[in-house]
Order: C-alpha cells, then sequence, then structure tokens
C-alpha cells in the first residue's frame, strides 16, 4: 500500500458492503471502552512510578499520552462505523501491543542520552498534541467518531502517528536491541497500514473526503 500523497481520490469511494462497516453496539463499545481502560491504566501506573523514580521528562510525557488515551476513551463519541475486519484487527492489534513489548537496555545507546531523550520528547509531544487535538474522536480501532480537521491536523492526516515514528526511532537509538529492531520495525509498518484502513473508512464520509483534498499528506508535508 502506498504511502504517497493522495493524487486519486476517487480509490477511496468504496462500495458500501466492503468489509464490516457498520456501528458498534452498545455491548460492543463498553466492552472495547473496559479492555482499553484497563490495559492503558495499567500503563499508565507503571510509567508513573518510573517518572518518580527517574524524574525525566520524557517520563513524563509518556504517562501524559497514555493517560489520555484512558481519558480520551472513557467520553469518547459512538462510532458511526467501524472496520471490524479481520485486517484491521490485526493491524490494530500488532501496531498497539508491539511497542508495549519492547526491552530496555544498560548502556547500549550508541548516541549521547541527551540526543535520544530530544528525539523523544519531540516525538511525545507530537502524540500528545495530537491526542488533544482529536479529542472525542479518538479510537483504536479505524472508526468514524467525526471528522477532525484543527490543530495538528490541519497540517498532516496521521499526527499522532508521526509522534510515534520518531519516538520509536529515539528509542531504538537508545535500546538497540535485537528483539526490538524486529519488534518496533513490524509495528510501525502495521501503523501505517492502520492508517489506510482507517482513511478507507473514514473516507465513506463526505466530510473526510472533502478533509483529505484539502490536507494531501498523511505524515510529512511535502514528503509522503
Amino acid at each position: 500500500m502506498s504511502l504517497a500523497p493522495t493524487r486519486d481520490l476517487a480509490q477511496y469511494r468504496f462500495p458500501a458492503e466492503v468489509g464490516t462497516r457498520v456501528p458498534r453496539t452498545v455491548t460492543g463499545e463498553l466492552v472495547s471502552k473496559i479492555f482499553t481502560v484497563t490495559l492503558f491504566s495499567g500503563l499508565a501506573i507503571r510509567l508513573a512510578r518510573d517518572a518518580v523514580q527517574t524524574g525525566h521528562v520524557t517520563g513524563l510525557l509518556l504517562l501524559a499520552s497514555e493517560s489520555l488515551v484512558v481519558a480520551l476513551t472513557i467520553i469518547r463519541r459512538p462510532a458511526g462505523a467501524v472496520d471490524r475486519s479481520t485486517l484491521a484487527r490485526v493491524l490494530t492489534g500488532v501496531s498497539v501491543i508491539g511497542p508495549l513489548l519492547v526491552r530496555a537496555a544498560s548502556d547500549a545507546a550508541v548516541v549521547p542520552d541527551v540526543l535520544t531523550v530530544l528525539i523523544s520528547g519531540v516525538g511525545l509531544t507530537f502524540v500528545v498534541v495530537g491526542k488533544l487535538s482529536l479529542g472525542r474522536s479518538f479510537g483504536l480501532a479505524p472508526a468514524n467518531r467525526g471528522v477532525v480537521s484543527t490543530g495538528l491536523y490541519r497540517f498532516v492526516r496521521h499526527p499522532i502517528y508521526v509522534g510515534y515514528l520518531i519516538t520509536h526511532v529515539g528509542f531504538l537509538i537508545a535500546n538497540p536491541l535485537p528483539w526490538n529492531l524486529a519488534i518496533l520495525p513490524a509495528a510501525d509498518i502495521a501503523l501505517l497500514l492502520r492508517a489506510k484502513c482507517e482513511e478507507r473508512t473514514l473516507a465513506k464520509d463526505p466530510a473526510y473526503f472533502d478533509y483529505m483534498q484539502r490536507v494531501r499528506w498523511r505524515l510529512v508535508p511535502g514528503v509522503f
């Protein structure tokens, strides 16, 4: 799947029967919220402990980022359409769970710590601001919870994913273990393909289709 700028937007006007994109039931939405809140609450608690022990700014940004997942999941809008295809489920699972499996390395960084902290800080800032921009439209699975075109979404269509990619680069430089070098690139490939699934679902909405015409780039303006 190409990540080039969307020159032929007609490719996104799929027949309604493609995939399984139907409104999520009340029970399904509740189960999804409970699972997400439980998973990321545990992660936020762990990050809070680490932040207190280390006092690192990146730890505080990580805590803010994952705490936002919990808060935004609780208040998010019901989805008007959800991609329940097996592909979307697998891509979402790999892109979300993969980064949670990485391992920290001691004295393995190939560059000074200050540089990796700076890279990670920039990435996490993108993630936090992007999530705040998305607000109640936030969700993990590809779904339409309302079109957002403000904040960082004025410049690229997936600013949160930009932040994740930058953060992962910083982490890999600081922790270049073979395990991490296998896990994170796989998760990031899944993340990019997940972006395609999201756009296939969202582009059914004329408001998002118009947004794609205004904001041509997925990740980096002028590049892709």
